[in-house]
């Protein structure tokens, strides 16, 4: 039999170089990877066989019935999000329990890394409704992506009149959510600063606590592939170790792509071990139960949502 053709978009992450340049690849099946500049939208897509997904709409279609796509506990983004709080330079909140009443904005309401990023304050003891919630762009003129969800909006959300830049340099906003850093927090007088002073400090206290880092977006199949095709998950899914720990080797040998590269590389293996973005169902658990917990305790669920609902 022919192998089959399969056709998987996604954003340029590093550790699908190999998988893009051939180096790694799926057993009995020619993988076709398209990198996008936004996440794909990979149900509007009839050429698609599949792509990257965001967890959260994932896990909401799944557990509304809705079972088009088939994911795999391959979380191509995931990362911590105390790094993602933004304060005015001058503001006097240093953390997040300081944001009790507050009016934040944030890049979207059903997003996975804000949903990570409340779970944050509600850890603090914050009432998330009694936050003033507004959701938009991070800068003005950006387009094309879906920042409210299929659901209405809780009472206390609304739309931004105002790009999430502008409403936090003008006192709008007491603070900003965004997974994306604006220009100037890469400069030395920029209007913006982090609320954790030392994020990467309370990452890793989180990392301790948890065990785990959060998972943003995975990838996910067209169920009628997988109903054809049904060992290609696996198949994808070892094809996507492969080309990470490619992709690790490589960082390791040719570290001076950043200055201090390989002293992270070792820091990095010193705190999480040999592996901080693990694939598979069991190595994700803890996760992917703390993600659904968070989506129905903050409203977006509106039922509980059972960890092993989402990977077969």
């Amino acid at each position: 039999m022919p192998i089959p053709r399969i056709r998987l978009a996604v954003r340029d992450w590093d550790h699908l170089v190999p998988l893009l340049t051939g180096r790694a690849g799926a057993r009995g099946a020619a993988l076709e990877i398209e990198t996008r500049h936004l996440t794909p939208d990979v149900l509007a897509e009839p050429g698609l066989d599949g792509g990257e997904t965001s967890f959260s709409r994932y896990a909401l279609g799944r557990s509304g019935g809705d079972d088009r796509l088939v994911g795999l506990p391959v979380f191509l983004m995931r990362g911590f999000r105390q790094r993602c709080v933004l304060v005015r330079r001058d503001s006097p909140l240093t953390s997040p329990g300081e944001l009790a009443g507050a009016t934040i904005g944030l890049t979207g309401w059903p997003d996975s890394g804000n949903t990570w990023t409340r779970a944050l304050l509600r850890a603090e003891g914050v009432d998330l409704s009694a936050v003033q919630w507004r959701v938009g762009p991070l800068a003005a003129g950006e387009t094309g992506k879906d920042r409210v969800g299929p659901h209405p909006l809780p009472g206390n959300v609304r739309v931004a009149e105002t790009s999430l830049i502008e409403g936090l340099a003008d006192g709008t906003f007491d603070a900003v959510f965004t997974p994306f850093m604006p220009p100037e927090m890469f400069t030395a007088r920029g209007r913006f600063r982090h609320l954790y002073g030392d994020y990467r400090s309370a990452e890793a206290a989180y990392y301790g606590r948890t065990g785990f880092v959060p998972g943003i977006h995975l990838l996910a199949l067209k169920r009628e592939v997988v109903d054809e095709h049904p060992w290609l998950p696996e198949a994808v899914q070892d094809a996507c170790e492969e080309s990470k720990r490619m992709w690790l080797e490589r960082r390791r040998l040719l570290a001076d792509t950043t200055p201090w590269l390989l002293d992270e590389l070792e820091t990095q293996a010193r705190i999480f071990g040999p592996d901080w973005m693990p694939y598979g169902t069991e190595a994700n658990a803890a996760m992917t139960t703390a993600f659904c917990a968070e989506l129905h305790e903050q409203g977006i669920a509106h039922r509980p949502i059972k960890a092993e609902e989402l990977f077969a």
